[in-house]
């Protein structure tokens, strides 16, 4: 049987089929033009045309005893970075008014540590009714490694996604975290749908991963169905391992972008944190090819973007904010 070409497999999804894994291990051998331009056609014809926004609050940051080697606040590393506990309701609320005022469609709560859990995590869930019951945005959560009890909680909180990424491919998560597991994670992503939940699950990419890897990843992700995939793109941050990491060129990026699109058709794919190592040009090309939502404004422990510099990014790639 002859091998299909990237034209062959763009137009069986384009017909609502799908990439096998050996196709999608071959797309790192497509001509890289080519391949954005495909993934663009994909974008175009099976994606919204409204970009899927979200801004979230870091309620409680630092002293996480998990050894994950490209985090800012593991316990483990000396970064310097903010460490606080669980933040006032009326500032989480006062962060969540702002961004619906500037048109923000949805609002996470994100907490360090393994797990938030007794007070916290009921604390937490006021917050997230709050914010569900008081404006227009749909509330998400990401509390760590929450078992389904307290999964539960948290749908009847009123959240409707919930939030932990796989971070990387299966065969390389080990050599980045030993503390917990890519199964941790998988449970508690399986655990979260079971509670009700959506899943938004995604990850980082250029920490050291192989370019076969970054496929592997996309594949895995397939295998949770999430509705979400936020993209990250390291930052390397000074007293973590990954600190003097290579970045991934422009190409690298735009690549690993265009592929998830190919093996995700129809999932929002968002730009998270990173996305700063990547040219204005580059930016509106990854927009173009497989990016229809992302984390606006400050993300967690790093700087991102303001809210209305990235309405102005996200209507010129021609998407409605």
């Amino acid at each position: 049987m002859d091998t299909p070409t990237l034209t062959n497999i763009k137009n069986r999804i384009l017909g609502g089929g799908s990439i096998t894994a050996d196709e999608a291990y071959s797309l790192l051998g497509a001509d890289h033009d080519e391949l954005c331009d495909a993934a663009a056609e994909i974008t175009t014809a099976l994606c919204p045309d409204t970009f899927d926004s979200c801004s979230i609050v870091n309620a409680r940051s630092g002293r996480c005893p998990e050894n994950c080697k490209w985090c800012a606040q593991s316990a483990h590393w000396s970064t310097g970075c903010d460490t606080y506990p669980l933040i006032p309701e009326e500032e989480c609320m006062t962060v969540a008014r702002y961004n619906a005022a500037k048109g923000i469609r949805r609002f996470s709560l994100v907490t360090s540590g393994k797990a938030a859990k007794g007070k916290a995590l009921d604390d937490i869930c006021h917050m997230i009714s709050r914010v569900a019951g008081e404006t227009d945005m749909k509330a998400c959560a990401s509390l760590g490694l929450l078992d389904f009890d307290d999964l539960v909680k948290v749908r009847r909180a009123g959240a409707l996604r919930y939030h932990c990424n796989l971070e990387t491919a299966p065969s390389f998560f080990p050599r980045l975290c030993t503390t917990h597991t890519c199964e941790d994670k998988i449970a508690t992503i399986n655990a979260a749908r079971r509670a009700g939940l959506e899943i938004c699950s995604g990850g980082i990419i250029g920490m050291g991963e192989t370019p076969r890897q970054r496929v592997e990843f996309a594949l895995a992700l397939r295998e949770l169905n999430p509705v979400s995939i936020p993209v990250n793109i390291l930052i390397p941050i000074p007293g973590t391992p990954l600190a003097d990491t290579p970045p991934l060129t422009d190409e690298e990026i735009l690549t690993a972008i265009a592929i998830f699109r190919f093996i995700h058709p129809n999932v929002y794919i968002r730009f998270a944190g990173g996305r700063q190592k990547l040219s204005p040009e580059a930016q509106l090309r990854a927009m173009k090819i497989g990016i229809n939502g992302g984390i606006v404004g400050d993300m967690l422990t790093t700087l991102g973007s303001t809210i209305d510099n990235d309405r102005i990014l996200v209507e010129k790639a021609g998407y409605k904010f």
